[in-house]
């Protein structure tokens, strides 16, 4: 039987959580061996790639780039072209753009060995759309071999929708979605990008306003559904967590109860009675796996209201990343294990929470 491998490329803010969390449970997972590539040996970094292959992790990078890894301590065990080749998976956590450069540079020549591609939410285009517990319905085997894991806002807003107007409902129950996205200025790891002050986003995709409502219309697409969404966005001087507020209208009517119920039944969706992105990221950085929140969505209950008895309001933390690794890993593991992958994921539900 050949060995199940996954690659991963980057080890960003996706990247070295993902090599952590698959080294961890990769005996549940049934995965033998978790490989990565570093690009540039930094020694800023060292202290990370050091503790990634203590973990069990082994490292790959460019020929071009072995000599410069050695002179910092570090030994690679594979040149990058090699990793990609003996790889079961690959997931590529690289920047935006990357992803498409690698796809054209070195997954396109591996198609033949390799099972799976994914890419994360920047790289549109890269693949079929995909969220965990969204769309698993669309994968389909011998056909979808790469793979676009969606953004962690469009996470968000996707299971909002799923949860409070598809599920048990008629397809056409939605009216539309509207979205209001604040996204933390950058990650608490970067140093880059940050803002002085709230900056608002400019309306750049038709019909959709911004790439979230796009996407995650996109993603339903894969259903057959023709979902009425738009989005907008404005970053906010913060490092600490993404927030949504929703508007979602429905032809059938509703109760605060049964929202709550709804959101409350879905083991993806946390609920929360913290108003403050502080407190919330503060509960992750102390009982989450690497510090994150593997729920799709911490919806703030105080902040949840129905209007007209058809209209949802209310406002949602994104648990950034935290749910891209969940939906990459799945996916991971359905290229892997097409007819257990289910049963082979219920580890991790360990790491959800009920409540933030």
């Amino acid at each position: 039987m050949a060995r199940k491998i996954i690659h991963i490329v980057g080890t960003g803010t996706i990247g070295e959580p993902l090599i952590g969390l698959l080294s961890d449970y990769g005996e549940q997972l049934g995965i033998d061996e978790v490989t990565f590539h570093k690009n540039t040996p930094l020694t800023s970094e060292r202290s990370k790639v050091k503790d990634l292959i203590r973990r069990g992790g082994r490292l790959a990078v460019s020929p071009d780039a072995v000599d410069g890894f050695k002179s910092i301590g570090l030994d690679p065990d594979f040149i990058a072209e090699e990793a990609v080749e003996r790889a079961s998976v690959i997931i590529d956590c690289t920047p935006k753009g990357s992803g498409h450069r690698n796809k054209a540079e070195y997954y396109d020549r591996f198609k033949e060995s390799t099972l799976g591609f994914v890419a994360e939410g920047s790289e549109y285009g890269f693949g079929k759309m995909y969220a965990r517990g969204i769309n698993d319905d669309a994968l389909v085997h011998g056909k979808d071999q790469f793979i676009q894991v969606v953004s962690c806002n469009t996470h968000s807003i996707a299971v909002l929708v799923q949860t409070l107007a598809l599920k048990d409902a008629p397809a056409d129950n939605l009216i539309d979605g509207r979205f209001v996205i604040i996204r933390r200025a950058s990650d608490i790891s970067q140093d880059s990008a940050f803002v002085p002050a709230p900056q608002v986003g400019k309306h750049e995709c038709d019909n959709y306003g911004t790439h979230h409502a796009r996407d995650c219309a996109e993603l339903f697409a894969t259903l057959g559904l023709d979902l009425n969404l738009f989005s907008s966005t404005m970053r906010v001087n913060s490092q600490y967590m993404h927030a949504v507020h929703f508007n979602l209208r429905l032809k059938e009517p509703t109760t605060l109860q049964k929202v709550i119920d709804r959101l409350d039944a879905n083991f993806r969706i946390a609920l929360t009675e913290k108003a403050t992105a502080n407190q919330i990221f503060s509960f992750g950085r102390d009982h989450g796996h690497y510090g994150r929140i593997l729920n799709q969505a911490v919806v703030v209950v105080p902040t949840l209201q129905v209007h007209n008895k058809h209209e949802i309001v209310g406002f949602a933390f994104t648990p950034q990343d935290g749910n891209s690794l969940l939906s990459s890993i799945s996916v991971a593991e359905w290229f892997l294990y097409p007819h257990s992958f289910e049963e082979k994921i219920k580890c991790l539900r360990e790491l959800y929470f009920k409540e933030v």
